[in-house]
């Protein structure tokens, strides 16, 4: 590979499948442009680095890019340096709802493109709109930039392969801007020209994401029985697309239609099914999809079920926070319209319980500050406990960050009930070692029967051979090395402090807060909470 050209090395780092050769390649690509001194070809090489820590170290990818865009920021002749590590920057940023950094680096490259490839510099421009309609709720500085876009990529040659997606892109954030501005004609306009564009050049995906945009629509139009039958064409076939955000988005106009119909049992159907995608994926789009949850917590209040109407309230408090929008609005369903039945009797109880029985008052107000004492003893003892295991656990931590990642002491051939030759135990106990090296625990999609299908192996090898050497279950494996991971993370990065538990369950690979919680605690024996506040206090 040495001998190669750098465009032959870059023909195979994209052809290649995996993840090892890829890194050899880019390292040989880097090495060889440092010494060159070739500043365009050392960004190009820390930006294929990058693309291999995209998915799975989110922080080292932001620092590779970093550099990419540091030796390439001054070049004036490169097409797509440094505006591709702007962009995929900003892709980050996003994912970590850093939206206003994601619009600065995305301003970055919409200057740098503008002087040598405008088709680029349209790109941005749809980028940022995307962030400002969907994530930022800018929808009308957002309507401005769609419309730039439209107008450019129309007078270019929109069924060719190099402009489809884009224009469709540009047609489809207009009808959906005009929307969301309940601007129904015009967002109709959009939708059917997009459908003629998607229809005559057989975008699937898009064409029934417009059926799927009418549908909702016509919602605003009133017209419920004409938006059931938009949503019943596109549904199916976004499913066979396997098109998440978008079925996501189906099951919320199905409940918004039958909830218009005064189909109130069918609108929860489907509002449930929203849910249900909810905690599957635990992302909720747009603030506009919350409303779904409003309306189940009123058809429950009306029920007089308090057991679902605190279900789904306490769901709603928990996006809202996430999505960080509607705080005041909230507080006030708090207080008005969502007061507890349960609450109110046994507020009740207490009163008559008072005027009945005041010597129970006194003997109450006793045992109270007794509880209270001796919680407040209680937790002083566990405080110092924690704060002794914390201790225990940066010193852990230390020992971990400057040894080999997988230390096997233990001869599993010689075992009593080896049933696995000693050659298969050595492949899969090496593919282990790079496993963790590469940080792969941090995929949180990752399996035991998808990393025995990486390894070549079967899961019940792979399954005897972790409990065995780790004397663990594999999701305790798994879950003790993104727990280990992010220890060292949060120690060495102040930033990553500032972030909420959510994010910082992504980005060692839980699916969510309560799961990172659960297997923190179980770890380390105190809360990721107390844990950070410990970091920030030594820091200070």
């Amino acid at each position: 590979m040495k001998k190669l050209d750098y465009d032959q090395l870059r023909n195979i780092y994209n052809n290649s499948q995996r993840v090892s050769e890829k890194e050899k390649i880019a390292t040989i690509y880097l090495s060889r442009a440092k010494n060159e001194k070739n500043n365009i070809r050392i960004a190009k090489g820390y930006y294929l680095k990058a693309l291999l820590n995209f998915k799975t170290d989110k922080i080292k990818a932001l620092k590779l890019l970093d550099s990419s865009i540091l030796y390439s920021k001054n070049d004036r002749k490169d097409t797509l340096y440094p505006m591709a590590p702007y962009c995929d920057k900003a892709i980050i940023l996003t994912e970590q709802h850093r939206y206003k950094d994601a619009i600065t680096n995305y301003k970055l490259a919409e200057k740098a493109a503008l002087t040598n490839n405008i088709d680029f510099y349209y790109i941005i421009r749809g980028n940022i709109a995307i962030t400002k309609s969907e994530n930022l709720g800018e929808v009308e500085e957002a309507l401005v930039l769609y419309k730039e876009c439209y107008n450019y990529y129309k007078n270019k040659s929109t069924r060719s392969k190099k402009y489809l997606l884009d224009y469709h892109y540009s047609i489809f954030g207009l009808a959906d801007v005009y929307k969301s501005l309940k601007q129904v004609d015009s967002c109709a306009f959009y939708n059917k020209l997009g459908y003629i564009e998607t229809k005559a050049t057989k975008n699937e995906n898009f064409h029934y994401m417009f059926i799927l945009n009418e549908g909702a629509n016509q919602i605003l139009k009133k017209n419920y029985k004409a938006a059931i039958d938009s949503i019943n064409k596109a549904l199916p076939k976004l499913e066979s697309l396997k098109n998440t955000e978008n079925i996501f988005a189906s099951f919320f106009y199905y409940g918004k239609a039958y909830e218009g119909l005064n189909k109130n049992e069918l609108a929860v159907i489907n509002y449930k099914k929203v849910d249900s995608i909810y905690e599957l994926n635990n992302e909720i789009m747009t603030p506009e999809f919350t409303s779904g949850y409003r309306f189940l917590i009123k058809y429950y209040k009306q029920k007089n079920d308090n057991k679902n109407q605190l279900k789904y309230l306490s769901k709603y408090m928990e996006i809202d926070s996430v999505l960080q929008n509607n705080y005041k609005e909230l507080n006030n369903l708090l207080k008005k319209e969502y007061d507890f039945p349960y609450l109110q009797r046994d507020k009740e109880a207490l009163i008559n319980s008072l005027k009945n029985k005041n010597n129970y008052f006194i003997w109450g107000v006793v045992g109270l500050i007794v509880l209270i004492l001796i919680l407040i003893l209680y937790q002083q003892s566990m405080k110092k406990i924690y704060h002794l295991r914390f201790e225990e656990i940066i010193k852990e931590a230390e020992i971990n960050k400057n040894s080999e990642t997988v230390t096997i002491e233990k001869n599993f051939v010689e075992s009593k009930n080896a049933t696995i030759s000693k050659e298969i135990i050595d492949q899969i106990i090496q593919k282990l070692k790079l496993f963790e090296k590469e940080k792969g625990y941090i995929n949180s999609k990752i399996s035991i029967n998808s990393l025995a299908d990486e390894f070549e192996t079967n899961s019940k090898y792979l399954s005897k051979i972790v409990n065995e050497y780790k004397e663990k279950s594999f999701v305790t494996y798994i879950n003790d090395l993104r727990i280990d991971y992010i220890i060292l993370v949060l120690k060495e990065d102040k930033k990553m402090r500032k972030y909420n538990l959510q994010a910082i369950a992504i980005e060692c690979g839980f699916n969510s807060a309560e799961s990172f919680s659960t297997a923190f605690f179980k770890k380390t024996g105190i809360k990721p909470s107390f844990f950070i506040k410990e970091l920030d206090k030594n820091s200070n």
